[in-house]
């Protein structure tokens, strides 16, 4: 009976993907516990710690399919431990001989914890992925409207023209930094441990550094200098950089949504037959995704807090603490993976209307380039004062209603000074974009590597 918006069959699509899912599935947890048994087995073999016989008994048994889950979690009940009613199921079908030697030396946490590094090895080629989906929409609309004028807007209100593309670049900027924050953390991330009770390796004997770096190899993990089981910043550092993306994404999917507002009417998300916005008002076309967009990072940013609050650990571990991990972590990679799914569709089939643009560049009557108009006099009467004659020029024509040239005509001083061809030039938001066009070309140059195009 699902309980949860990751596993109801109407809402899931909303939060996660089937991929991810998979990934966090209880089936996918235990395999990768029998992968590590499966590793530390053999490596213990290849060094005469154990017989060859029993390491290859134990790889043959080690299959999530051999362990009746069912079972398991009734035994986890009874004996109160999380581990070892799955590691009983494999070792009842070795030979007696070949059983002794399953987790021989190891500890419960060496295997949970490296099991969650190589669910977050699968989740980051994902992660990586849709990353570089979204960094390529991102880098086609920045090069398609480079040259589309916008209003920019400061406080929430109009400030000064910039391009969509423009627009489009700071976001690819953004992207881009992220997947160089991924690459960079893989060293301290993808990190396995085979440590022992309190993480000193006195179980594993003399060969243990040996033990421990032939397990993870086997594994594609790396191998760290010491245990880091109280040393929560490996999966906090992953779960931080998986809210820093979302935040990224949820401020897209925030402009999004804002500029499909009626008033504003400057992009639209694609809209598919049949699609419903209202059971009461049948003319509406919501921004249903760019909404749930930008809504899936609250959850996310308080699932790596508590991932934060995992860093304070009691002596060499305990599960106060760590436990929440096993909540926190996985709803961290579902819902980062659900959100660069849906951006990337998001931006894939955005339209974006040029006309509804170039209309709202109007909408304030000129006084969008009241900052051109000033700095081109400022070379003639200087900064200060240009300052102070478009100021009394804008109050007084925005509390009558008068346009931005209507305003600076009906100025005294200012009407000295230019004609209306020089008000008509100065007050046309195509000839004050700056260097938007050239940031375009930079940013899209500069992300053309990891995008691969």
């Amino acid at each position: 009976m699902p309980v949860s918006v990751f596993d109801m069959q109407s809402l899931q699509h909303l939060w996660s993907t089937d991929e991810l899912r998979a990934i966090f599935s209880e089936e996918n947890r235990i395999q990768k516990w029998l992968d590590f048994e499966a590793a530390l087995a053999a490596a213990q073999a290849e060094l005469g710690i154990i017989p060859a016989a029993a390491a290859k008994e134990i790889g043959e048994q080690a299959k999530v399919a051999n362990i009746d889950i069912t079972q398991m979690s009734a035994e986890i009940r009874r004996i109160k431990h999380s581990l070892v009613p799955a590691l009983k199921q494999v070792q009842a079908r070795c030979t007696k001989e070949n059983g002794e030697w399953l987790h021989f030396g190891a500890t419960t946490q060496d295997v949970v914890d490296t099991g969650v590094a190589l669910q977050l090895k699968e989740v980051h080629a994902v992660i990586l992925r849709d990353l570089k989906a979204v960094g390529l929409e991102l880098a086609r609309l920045s090069a398609a409207h480079r040259d589309t004028p916008m209003v920019g807007r400061t406080h929430g209100v109009q400030a000064l023209p910039i391009t969509f593309g423009h627009k489009c670049a700071i976001w690819l900027d953004e992207v881009g930094r992220h997947q160089s924050r991924l690459k960079e953390c893989e060293a301290r991330v993808l990190v396995g441990m085979v440590a022992g009770a309190v993480g000193s390796q006195a179980s594993l004997g003399e060969q243990a550094e040996e033990i421990e770096r032939r397990t993870l190899t086997k594994l594609g993990l790396g191998t760290p200098a010491i245990s880091w089981a109280p040393s929560r910043d490996r999966f906090t550092e992953y779960a931080f950089l998986l809210a820093m993306i979302g935040a990224t994404l949820s401020k897209i999917g925030n402009e999004l949504f804002n500029m499909q507002r009626n008033e504003f009417s400057e992009v639209e998300e694609a809209f598919s037959e049949g699609k419903l916005g209202s059971s009461t008002m049948p003319h509406k076309r919501n921004p249903t995704s760019a909404e749930n967009l930008a809504g899936l990072c609250r959850p996310l940013r308080y699932n790596a807090a508590l991932m934060l609050e995992g860093m304070v650990q009691e002596s060499e571990r305990d599960g106060i603490a760590w436990k929440m991990e096993w909540k926190a972590l996985p709803e961290c990679c579902l819902i980062a993976g659900a959100m660069l799914f849906q951006a990337k569709n998001l931006l894939a089939g955005l339209r974006v209307n040029a006309p509804g643009m170039a209309k709202n560049l109007d909408r304030m009557h000129g006084y969008l380039l009241s900052e051109r108009v000033m700095l081109e006099l400022s070379a003639r009467v200087g900064k200060q004062t240009a300052h102070e004659w478009i100021y009394e020029a804008s109050m007084h024509g925005i509390t009558h209603q008068l346009s931005f040239a209507d305003a600076m005509r009906g100025h005294s001083h200012l009407a000295e000074l230019l004609g209306d061809d020089e008000i008509n030039r100065l007050t046309d938001p195509a000839g004050y974009l700056g260097k938007c066009a050239a940031a375009v070309d930079r940013v899209v140059k500069q992300q053309a590597g990891w995008l691969g195009h």
